[in-house]
């Protein structure tokens, strides 16, 4: 069952990567329908399917690249929400023997809501909540199989690190605030806002008079949300919310990692806190790129990611310090 679980953990990487590739292609109604695509299991292809769906969605025609982007993650999230049954079967066969239960059903439950927030993704036009709100169950679901991971696996830190235990909820803390600003980032790519401001530290121009908090943070009244519905200073609000966001969590982060390392005597601790620097200081270059080259696409799914694997880290982390030695 760990190895089962272990490919779920590297799938949902996956889904989380397709998703965000999806996203930045412009792809998230490349098939306007759920869970086919015009209708059927694959993307249409011959001219008669691609006329029939031309003629059944003509606000929305065909178009191939799109769509295939679309269905390609829907494949791999079914895939997924597969391997997340399966799993749950074998936990509760499995009940006897100390096998978590609980956090196999909860899953279950995580990945048939984010089934639903998949078809509402298309079924109500790219609605930013439920954009944002789809990609965070895609890390719920992530964190989840990885503590299952955990949970599953005989682990133990060598010599343990007793005196660290008073800085497992600060550690908790930490994921909180990550999660907070994947959320800003979320809610910043749902409404087409990456490149609201391109100039770096700064904004360009009086951006300073042009926030909008109030605008930034509400959902207007729309037919479609592709491409976005809200105004430029309230797009320009919603980047620097993240760019703010970027510092807090960034300086909250450094000094749980430096702290931590400072005060640990096992190397595994030591090796955590080096980690979470890494991949804190990758996440903060890729945001920086984002800006200074214009959102390239292969930088930009690269920050999903790595944001994602920064996620597994405080994880890890929290339950490393948490965990009885």
């Amino acid at each position: 069952m760990r190895k089962l679980v272990l490919t779920s953990i590297l799938l949902a990487l996956v889904v989380i990567v397709l998703g965000a590739y999806t996203r930045l292609t412009d792809a998230g109604l490349g098939c306007p329908d759920w869970p086919g695509c015009y209708g059927h299991l694959i993307v249409p292809q011959t001219e008669v399917l691609i006329d029939q769906a031309n003629t059944a969605f003509p606000e929305r025609p065909v178009e191939a690249e799109k769509a295939w982007n679309e269905m390609v993650h829907r494949y791999f999230a079914a895939a997924l929400g597969l391997l997340v049954l399966i799993i749950a079967a074998l936990a509760f066969i499995k009940r006897s023997h100390h096998t978590p239960l609980k956090l196999p059903l909860l899953l279950v439950g995580l990945v048939c809501f984010q089934g639903a927030l998949g078809m509402w993704t298309v079924t109500l036009n790219l609605l930013p909540a439920v954009v944002m709100g789809h990609l965070l169950g895609g890390f719920t679901v992530l964190s989840c199989l990885f503590l299952l991971y955990l949970r599953l696996t005989h682990y133990r830190i060598p010599g343990g690190d007793p005196q660290l235990k008073p800085y497992a909820k600060y550690a908790a803390i930490g994921i909180v605030i990550l999660v907070g600003q994947i959320a800003l980032g979320g809610w910043t790519s749902a409404n087409y806002a990456a490149l609201a401001c391109t100039e770096f530290p700064l904004c360009e121009g009086n951006w300073f008079d042009r926030i909008d908090v109030l605008g930034a943070f509400s959902i207007p009244e729309a037919q479609n949300y592709e491409f976005g519905a809200h105004s430029y200073p309230e797009r320009m609000t919603m980047h620097i919310a993240h760019r703010i966001g970027a510092i807090f969590t960034a300086a909250y982060l450094l000094w749980l990692a430096f702290t931590l390392h400072r005060k640990a005597s096992s190397g595994v601790i030591k090796s955590l806190s080096v980690l979470i620097v890494v991949m804190l200081s990758a996440q903060v270059l890729l945001g920086i790129s984002n800006i200074v080259y214009s959102l390239p696409l292969a930088v930009a799914v690269a920050h999903n990611a790595v944001a994602a694997c920064l996620l597994l880290v405080m994880v890890l982390v929290t339950y490393s310090l948490y965990r009885k030695i």
